[in-house]
């Protein structure tokens, strides 16, 4: 089977349920608005790629890889990210919803998340060293042996990190996200 390689396009309201698109490499290339639930991207390459308003809902990414990908105001729900391509990843998030998304063992070193909304999302044993999480709703979500080390987690909401299941090390927390690292000892702060 022959890959494509598309360069350059701008893929507007396609509906790609329909019929996947062609398994190959995609290099600075928009995408807005289309609708990608469902679909199996496993093998793609997106380099250099934005997806603005898209939906990725449940959509299969065995060994695809997001290199230098940027996500805006796309709803991605039980987007299995940990199934990628785990030598390169790359991509930032702004505006999306990543509710029960999976980054599990992933290495996400410096990614950030702006205003998104990642409820019940599991970061077991991801590495987030230097992650922003800005203004970000995490409730619910799963953090364990996680690597946080220098995350930004100042503006983030909901969270439950147990310091002593995952590595926080010089992480940057607000006064008030505080009970969210002291959860599980049942305190009364205030």
């Amino acid at each position: 089977m022959s890959r494509t390689y598309t360069e350059s396009k701008q893929f507007s309201k396609t509906d790609f349920t329909v019929s996947n698109p062609p398994t190959g490499d995609y290099e600075d290339c928009d995408f807005v608005q289309c609708d990608l639930s469902g679909m199996d991207l496993s093998g793609i390459n997106f380099t250099d790629c934005r997806f603005n308003e898209c939906n990725l809902s449940n959509a299969k990414l065995l060994n695809t890889t997001f290199n230098g990908a940027k996500f805006s105001q796309c709803k991605m729900t039980g987007v299995h990210f940990s199934d990628c391509n785990k030598v390169i990843f790359d991509a930032g998030f702004t505006d999306c919803r990543l509710d029960l998304a999976s980054f599990y063992k992933l290495k996400m070193k410096k990614t950030v998340f702006r205003s998104c909304q990642l409820q019940e999302a599991d970061m077991t044993e991801a590495d987030l060293t230097e992650a922003v999480f800005d203004t970000c709703d995490l409730t619910g979500t799963v953090f364990d042996q996680t690597h946080l080390e220098k995350a930004d987690l100042r503006t983030a909401t909901g969270y439950s990190i147990d310091p002593e299941r995952n590595q926080i090390r010089k992480a940057k927390v607000a006064l008030d996200g505080l009970p969210g690292l002291l959860i599980k000892y049942d305190l009364r702060i205030g």
